[in-house]
């Protein structure tokens, strides 16, 4: 195992929260699914109160008919928890569709910008499926910090380059955060990344001259940044468009953010739940009337 590998396996292999591994488990489908992955804020924060976010890597595409084809060209498939008092939002999609595009394989930003972030591996189904999921991880990492190396300065400090590489690829995807938002990824653990730098560019082919903290990347060789980034927007919202017939639990999603961040508790009736598209501009109503009576 390479040293990069050994580092992301131990990041995987990190004990997660008692309630974290047993939400992994009752989301996991021991018959359809290879491994499940936990990252994002939440587990930067230790905060469960929030929704938590999921990956679900199955052994094969685990839809068939139009939905299958909508999962094979635009994964992943979204859905929404409710366990145990937890929270959580799951992106399903096959073992191999997350490797190709951990690879760099596919012009999608998402995944390799998302796990070159550390994640846990909160459960799998064996140990072939375990050592799989470490291995397209840490493809991720590698292709993060080539991009990286072709983003950032000519000469700089590891924390130059990751920030070059969050903040265009924040830029280049259609989110609600600002491309500052990278700053607070890495300001969670600055020395990680600072560690993670020179292994992932061994691993991933980079040439590079150092000088105590300051890397000087070769970059001849690179990977190209301009159609990821022309890809990037129509690509979200193609997702977020499918998203709108095809996100599972959607409307208690919804419904959940908004009490969230206005304090107005939405009705998730059966037909509200069964309809999500079509209840939206009702529940959209519904918030303005209930705020407005609120505010007088």
């Amino acid at each position: 195992m390479s040293a990069l590998g050994a580092l992301v396996e131990a990041e995987l292999a990190s004990p997660a929260p008692d309630a974290v591994v047993r939400l992994a488990a009752a989301l996991a489908d021991p018959a359809t699914d290879a491994a499940v992955l936990y990252y994002g804020s939440t587990l930067r924060t230790g905060d469960l109160t929030g929704v938590l976010d999921f990956y679900r890597l199955t052994k094969r595409p685990h839809r068939r008919g139009l939905r299958g084809l909508a999962e094979r060209v635009l994964w992943p498939e979204v859905s929404y928890h409710e366990v145990g008092g937890l929270k959580a939002k799951v992106a399903t999609l096959p073992l191999a569709t997350f490797a190709k595009a951990a690879a760099g394989r596919t012009l999608d930003t998402t995944v390799w910008a998302r796990f070159v972030q550390p994640c846990q591996r909160v459960w799998s189904a064996d140990a072939a499926s375990a050592a799989a999921a470490r291995d397209a991880v840490a493809a991720a990492v590698a292709t993060a910090s080539r991009f990286a190396a072709r983003l950032g300065p000519r000469r700089g400090r590891p924390a130059d380059f990751w920030s070059a590489l969050f903040r265009r690829t924040y830029a280049a995807e259609f989110r609600v955060e600002a491309a500052d938002r990278a700053d607070t990824v890495m300001a969670h653990d600055a020395g990680r990344y600072d560690a993670v730098l020179p292994l992932a560019w061994t691993a991933g082919g980079v040439r590079f001259e150092r000088a105590g903290d300051v890397l000087a990347p070769a970059k001849r060789g690179l990977p190209g940044w301009t159609l990821p980034s022309l890809a990037g927007k129509p690509l979200n919202i193609a997702r977020i468009l499918k998203a709108a017939f095809t996100f599972d639990g959607a409307a208690r999603y919804a419904a959940y953010k908004i009490a969230r961040h206005t304090g107005v508790e939405i009705e998730v009736t059966p037909w509200r739940e069964r309809h999500p598209f079509l209840a939206a501009p009702g529940a959209w109503l519904e918030l303005r009337r209930r705020r407005s009576a609120r505010s007088r």
